[in-house]
């Protein structure tokens, strides 16, 4: 018998008692900008701050009562949870550190503030990250094209509450594992850095006779999609790839869909050829949109709204590497427009210039990256492999050690 199983056989041996995540953290407050200090400077936490892989909290922004943006309001400290509820099951989560107390994260958040004789800080995180509170989250999320999940939804979810000498001997054991994720993560980041370093580098182009700068409009043509909510998706059909798809799933090229609909509902859909891109036309910030998934299946296949076809004689691979670089990003911001959703139609990314070398020198490019990219991101090899494996075995004890009975 393990520590735990001693545990819980002597203090909760009956089972454990459920209760709303409502009724077990602390009431949290919003900033009154009017009365903080002239040039008080706050870090701002938005959604694109939380990275939804490591949970952890990357840039941020400074700002005052002057520069805050309008969802800059809710007041963060050491122990706190944020959870994303706009587009929830993109799963944006983290706890908060001693760095951030006293900060400032976007009203796009929900603020958990455990009651710390109740429940340990990091079992409420370990927790939200489980599949049974995402499957809470999908049944109370409204909205198709923007969902979202209100605090009080959230809130209302119910967790067992096992003895706090129980919690924290289940946090030691999830933390060890999330230590060791961590530093594998930390090497791979030094990877990310360095392919993308080699990545500019290749896509920089001084003028010269065999490089073009060409609009996208130019070299190709723009067919803007319609439709496809997932409820359209079916378990056999055509292939389709639902703009959402690409923040979530995808990367730079795609052999295979996930998901498919009816021959009848493909009929009205915006169609896909091998070779041609689906790039988003929405995104919550302006480095989503405009993210580009090359297709180069064997088969046509079919996307819609939010999304927009390119079709074009070009080496897909090489202008979807492309649409990943900075100064791309600069081009694309120029043409953003919106606030809380970010937005680039079809005909203002027809006008973004992109360099057009030959073929043949698209084709070493792509080749190049592709390596490079299998090196950070192919699941089956390296370290993103480890990852993958250790991530595996966390969820695996995660999912063991927080599962409980409920007492009577």
């Amino acid at each position: 018998m393990n520590k735990i199983e001693k545990l819980i056989a002597e203090l909760c041996p009956d089972g454990v008692e459920f209760t709303i995540i409502g009724a077990l953290i602390e009431n949290t407050s919003n900033i009154r900008w009017e009365n903080s200090q002239d040039g008080q400077k706050f870090k701002y936490i938005d959604l694109t701050s939380v990275d939804r892989v490591t949970h952890t909290i990357g840039n941020t922004k400074a700002i005052d009562r002057d520069s805050a943006p309008n969802r800059a309001q809710k007041i963060i400290l050491k122990g706190d949870i944020i959870f994303g509820t706009t587009r929830p099951m993109l799963r944006r989560y983290c706890l908060i550190p001693e760095k951030y107390t006293e900060q400032i994260c976007s009203t796009g958040f929900c603020v958990l503030r455990p009651k710390s004789h109740l429940l340990h800080p990091h079992f409420l995180f370990h927790l939200i990250g489980t599949e049974d509170f995402y499957r809470h989250v999908e049944a109370n999320q409204r909205g198709a094209s923007y969902p979202a999940i209100s605090d009080s939804a959230v809130k209302k979810f119910k967790i067992p509450i096992p003895p706090l000498e129980v919690q924290h001997e289940i946090v030691r054991i999830l933390d060890t594992f999330s230590e060791l994720e961590a530093e594998l993560e930390a090497e791979l980041e030094a990877r990310r850095k360095q392919y993308e370093y080699y990545r500019e580098r290749l896509l920089s182009f001084s003028d010269g006779p065999k490089v073009r700068y060409m609009s996208i409009g130019e070299f190709g043509e723009l067919v803007r999609g319609n439709g496809m909510p997932k409820s359209d998706f079916v378990e056999q059909g055509v292939g389709c790839i639902h703009y959402g798809q690409i923040y979530t799933h995808y990367g730079t090229w795609a052999t295979e869909t996930i998901s498919f609909v009816s021959p009848e509902k493909a009929k009205r859909l915006a169609k896909v050829d091998p070779g041609d891109l689906i790039i988003t036309n929405t995104s919550e910030d302006v480095g989503g949109v405009c993210k580009a998934v090359a297709w180069i299946g064997k088969s046509q296949i079919v996307t819609g709204g939010h999304a927009t076809v390119l079709k074009h004689d070009q080496n897909s691979k090489y202008i979807s590497y492309y649409m990943q670089t900075p100064n791309f990003f600069i081009e694309k911001k120029k043409r953003a427009m919106g606030a809380k959703v970010i937005d680039v139609s079809a005909k203002n990314l027809a006008k973004i210039k992109i360099p057009v070398p030959p073929l043949e020198i698209q084709h070493e490019i792509a080749d190049i990256l592709d390596k490079f990219d299998a090196l950070v991101n192919d699941l089956s090899i390296g370290l993103p492999a480890e990852i993958n494996a250790r991530r595996k075995q966390y969820e695996y004890y995660r999912d063991r050690l927080l599962t409980f009975k409920e007492a009577a």
